[in-house]
């Protein structure tokens, strides 16, 4: 098995080199746990804005899908595709190489960020009222989604220079931005939102006011971290190369498609469920599905250093070692989100009593989770699997199985929704959709495709 060689740094050699399970727990914690902070912001800023009423609350679960799948894609499929080529070059030895990764993400992601951006500024109304928004939840969305999107290129911006360093096998200064940043937010949300003294409530759009600034708090100290010199990948001033675009965008552009077959699938059931049982039906299915976005931050925390050490150890051609740390990354992530779920699925009430009272909202949240949860497990696993598979460069049955759990979801609970006319069909597939997602890429991984030569 290859070595770590003399053209390896100090960290690099660790992560080639060290016991699997106490690196990846160290590596991952303080992702695990500023992720989870980071989300619980966002908890929080829809309990605040809960209190403007039903309208504002269905108006969020309208507004989250997109974001979340803005979060999704420039954090997870096109930053594991910028960690992935750093780490991958690192492995290899190449410095220069992961140097000129930097600027080509930072270019990426700028021009990503401002195209979605116009978009949903331009055809917002359009999107969300074909997503069932009408009347008062239609115009809560706008005023939240309008200002969250005006600064959708520093999301950008912070998401690509945090997976630049992330990409080095450094989870800690990532996590230490986002951590200051939460701290700031939980006050600075409510303040917006509902004014004090000389500062004006903004209502709803206060709280997207505040993730903005959030965004460029986090960019700015990034910026300052990477151009400082202090990143194991540094900042340079080189030609362009398509080579170079290339490989972050292969990475990147299918890990995208997996992003958005997953909020789709979330965006399009609330539709189905606005279309089945109105306001009260989609604020609480909004916000149990929030739960299953939580689980995102939580397996990013895992995922992010999946990524540096798979694709370090596969750049350097230890390939029984990567799928080692990626199987027990997997059987980790299995287990925190399927207690999640499972407790969920037992008490509904304790969740959802947090953002409603309205029976309604109560009534078919409460038959989500309990469908739904018991499956978290399998979605954790698939996600990990898929951060994994983004360090080795290889995302066909990532992108497969995330068509086979659209399928099964909405083909699926369509067909349930249609035949039976009860949410309880529709939140099965839902539920059954996750099972064959986690357990798809679970026995693809396991057998080895990442390594397979094309005959």
């Amino acid at each position: 098995m290859p070595a770590a060689s003399s053209t390896h740094g100090l960290r690099t050699r660790k992560l080639l080199q060290d016991p699997i399970v106490p690196m990846l727990l160290r590596m991952a914690w303080p992702n695990i746990l500023i992720m989870l902070a980071q989300a619980a912001t966002g908890l929080i800023e829809t309990w605040w804005i809960s209190r403007l009423g039903t309208d504002a609350l269905a108006g969020m679960a309208l507004a989250f899908p997109p974001i979340m799948l803005m979060q999704m894609i420039s954090a997870g499929a096109m930053g594991g595709g910028i960690s992935s080529a750093v780490a991958r070059a690192l492995g290899a030895g190449r410095r220069d190489e992961a140097d000129a990764v930097v600027l080509h993400a930072i270019v990426i992601n700028l021009a990503l960020g401002l195209f979605f951006s116009v978009v949903m500024l331009a055809f917002g109304r359009p999107i969300y009222r074909a997503l069932g928004g009408t009347g008062g939840e239609l115009e809560a969305a706008l005023a939240y989604s309008n200002i969250v999107f005006a600064g959708n290129a520093i999301l950008w911006i912070m998401n690509g220079l945090a997976s630049v360093v992330r990409g080095t096998g450094n989870m800690l200064v990532p996590a230490l931005v986002i951590c200051v940043g939460v701290v700031l937010l939980v006050p600075l949300s409510p303040l917006l939102i509902f004014g004090w003294g000389p500062v004006p409530a903004l209502g709803i759009a206060g709280g997207g006011t505040a993730l903005v600034l959030f965004y460029l708090g986090g960019a700015a100290t990034l910026a300052w971290y990477v151009l400082s010199g202090r990143n194991l990948a540094r900042f340079r001033w080189v030609r362009l190369r398509w080579k170079a675009f290339a490989d972050i965008l292969r990475i990147g552009a299918v890990g995208s498609v997996t992003s958005l077959l997953t909020n789709v699938v979330i965006a399009t059931s609330t539709a189905m469920v606005a279309g089945a049982a109105g306001v009260e039906a989609v604020a609480g299915f909004g916000t149990g599905a929030r739960l299953e976005y939580l689980l995102i931050p939580l397996v990013f925390g895992l995922g992010a250093p999946l990524v540096a050490l798979v694709g370090t150890n596969i750049g350097a051609g230890q390939h029984e070692r990567a799928l080692r740390i990626a199987l027990i990354g997997g059987a980790i992530a299995f287990t925190m989100t399927e207690l999640i779920g499972l407790t969920a699925a037992i008490w509904p009430g304790v969740w959802l009593s947090l953002f409603t009272a309205e029976p309604g909202a109560i009534a078919a949240g409460s038959q989500y989770l309990r469908f739904v949860g018991p499956a978290y497990g399998f979605f954790g696993l698939g996600l990990v699997l898929y951060f994994a598979s983004q360090g080795a460069g290889q995302l066909f049955w990532p992108l497969a199985a995330g068509f086979v759990r659209f399928a099964i979801a909405l083909g699926g609970g369509w067909l349930a929704l249609y035949l039976t006319g009860s949410l309880k069909a529709l939140f099965a597939a839902l539920g059954i959709a996750l099972f064959v997602y986690g357990v798809t890429l679970l026995l693809a991984v396991r057998s080895g495709v990442w390594f397979r030569k094309p005959e």
